[in-house]
């Protein structure tokens, strides 16, 4: 008998039942390289896509002390590698433009007609603005939808972690287990180590459920989280995508009604002209 035993057998013991977690499946095992072909064979296979989408928007947080969550809208994505995007809704019911975002990579437009303005500015944010829905770029779409490739020289760690959680169908607690690939790079010259983004695989099938992207201070900057796969014609995506902006506590919900893989997207289907009535207003 240890000396925690002989030490505790003389005090009086109270024995409760709790509720026992089981596996939800056979946990799939694989290294660090097998985990980075993952995303690389899935990053090849996709180089174009068009879907036929309805977005949710959230607002707000713990944060701001209060959350708007608005109606649900429809709309549209064009997407072409290396860096082309469209991205446009329509309001419910009317079916009249919200919004329509183009970028050919570098520089990005968004039109929105109710306010008859027109966005104009880099992809990326050099100067944070207040207004979050200013800092939503095409970056972060383009960053969300597909998981990038992971390039050779790129650094990355290998961990995991076993969490337990509730079945909502069930009521069964399950232990589910998962890898998580984090993609580093140096800070110049040191030996210190900054996070670029997170990739988080079920071992139930080894497939990406989430991606978190971080800000060059270490920062998750934005979480993409990835509904269970669907069958679109040959091809195998997730039905919803979230985007999450932790920091400005903004989210995204994206659900795949339609998506054609790979079609040839001409250089047209990329480019926003601005309309007679609409102001310019320059973001940095």
């Amino acid at each position: 008998m240890s000396f925690v035993s002989s030490l505790l057998s003389g005090c009086l013991v109270q024995t409760r039942t709790v509720r026992q977690a089981r596996m939800a499946t056979v946990p799939m095992t694989a290294n660090a390289m097998q985990l980075v072909k993952v995303v690389n064979d899935r990053c090849a296979e996709i180089n174009s896509l068009s879907a036929t989408v309805e977005f949710r928007l959230t607002e707000g947080g713990s944060r701001k002390g209060r959350e708007k969550t608005y109606s649900s809208f429809s709309g549209y994505i064009l997407q072409r590698k290396p860096g082309s995007l469209r991205v446009a809704g329509y309001f419910p019911l009317v079916f009249s433009p919200a919004f329509d975002m183009a970028t050919n990579g570098q520089t990005f437009r968004l039109w929105i007609p109710i306010r008859k303005k027109v966005f104009e500015g880099p992809n990326t944010v050099t100067k944070e603005s207040s207004n979050p829905l200013e800092n939503f770029r095409p970056n972060v779409f383009a960053d969300s939808l597909l998981v990038s490739c992971i390039a050779p020289d790129d650094l990355v760690t290998l961990t995991s972690e076993t969490k337990t959680q509730l079945d909502p169908k069930s009521k069964q607690l399950i232990i589910v287990p998962d890898y998580d690939i984090t993609v580093v790079r140096r800070k110049g010259n040191s030996q210190e180590l900054i996070p670029e983004r997170v990739i988080h695989f079920s071992r139930s099938d080894l497939v990406p459920y989430q991606e978190d992207i971080y800000d060059p201070k270490g920062t998750i900057q934005t979480q993409a989280i990835y509904g269970p796969m669907q069958s679109f014609g040959q091809v195998k995506f997730p039905g919803t995508i979230t985007i999450k902006r932790p920091l400005e506590e903004l989210q995204i919900e994206i659900t795949i009604e339609k998506l054609t893989a790979n079609p040839v997207l001409s250089d047209d289907k990329f480019e926003l002209k601005v309309p007679e009535a609409a102001t310019v207003q320059k973001l940095e």
